[in-house]
């Protein structure tokens, strides 16, 4: 990782079967455990900027870099990267800290593991904070078929899912190109081409808007992703059947309170108008940016948490 940025030493833990690179700040504080949950295409370094002021206010702050990311294990196989497995990763973790729970905050696909974990562990979760992606109604039809009909197959959920290997390949010949396209503000929607449009933007001219973060810390993004490849990340979408039965049995309703945050020019995601029937305890705001919402305002995004913690009480959750 490039050094010219402080951030925190890893440790390697052993739990569920596979090894995950965890960062921490607070370590003092134990028995405050809020554990930090990335999205796609990205890094527990997505949360430097909240890590600080989380361990100052006195939280016991841990980031895993998820299965498939970083330094963590990239299993080989497909069904490695389903919801029971991911979110078995983040109880192992609790277990290995001694915590029966914690408040879990995510963002981009990890704000679906913690909505997910939260529907398959209860009680081990005590408060939400989801960044960008809301909770998925489940509905009638797996998601990658009911993606499919609603917006065709090229959409890059479908696409990962009916043509394998080849978003990983265009991805990974094109690292630099394609995080630095990505990562916008407020990233235009692509424009209709031949193919996948988000395989575009690996071999598109720049898009308009400004980088959601400082050239040195897109470096470490890069960096982490020229080393791993794309493959175990976009194994998470190609679960995404899989998850749908995964769950079938499960109460879709979410008792914990949660803190759902837009980005309000997010073009990559769309808000639910259905969130509080599946979280009733929900509270929704939002914030003056696009999709990477933590980097774009990390004060904000910050103060936001902080201040909803601080005034929102854990529920007790008996199931």
């Amino acid at each position: 990782m490039t050094r010219s940025i402080d951030f925190p030493k890893p440790t390697l833990i052993s739990v569920n079967g596979v090894e995950l690179e965890v960062f921490e700040a607070g370590q003092h504080n134990a028995g405050n455990p809020i554990v930090l949950c990335h999205g796609w295409p990205e890094h527990a370094f997505s949360w430097r900027h909240q890590m600080p002021p989380l361990a100052e206010a006195g939280y016991h702050v841990i980031v895993p870099n998820q299965r498939g990311y970083g330094n963590s294990s990239r299993p080989a196989e497909v069904t490695e990267y389903d919801v029971a497995k991911l979110s078995g990763d983040l109880v192992g973790l609790l277990d290995h800290f001694g915590y029966d729970d914690a408040v879990f905050v995510g963002h981009d696909w990890g704000a679906a593991v913690v909505w997910w974990l939260t529907l398959l562990h209860p009680k081990r979760v005590s408060r939400i904070v989801n960044l960008a992606v809301p909770y998925f109604d489940r509905g009638e039809k797996p998601w990658i078929e009911w993606m499919e009909e609603l917006m065709g197959p090229d959409s890059y959920f479908v696409h990962f899912n009916r043509q394998p290997g080849v978003a990983d390949a265009v991805f990974a010949e094109n690292t630099a190109q394609f995080l630095r396209n990505l990562y916008r503000k407020n990233l235009p929607p692509p424009q209709p081409a031949p193919g996948m449009p988000l395989i575009n933007l690996a071999n598109a001219k720049e898009p308009q808007g400004d980088l959601a973060m400082t050239e040195d810390a897109l470096a470490v993004f890069i960096e982490a992703f020229e080393a791993t490849g794309f493959t175990g990340s976009i194994n998470w979408y190609r679960n995404l059947d899989r998850n749908w039965h995964l769950l079938a049995d499960v109460d879709p309703v979410i008792q914990q309170p949660a803190l759902m945050v837009y980005g309000g020019r997010d073009y990559l995601v769309a808000k639910s108008e259905t969130l509080a029937q599946s979280v009733p305890n929900v509270e929704v705001t939002s914030l003056d940016c696009g999709h990477w919402i933590q980097q774009e305002k990390p004060e904000e995004t910050t103060r936001l948490i902080l201040d909803w913690l601080a005034r929102t009480p854990a529920r007790d959750v008996a199931r």
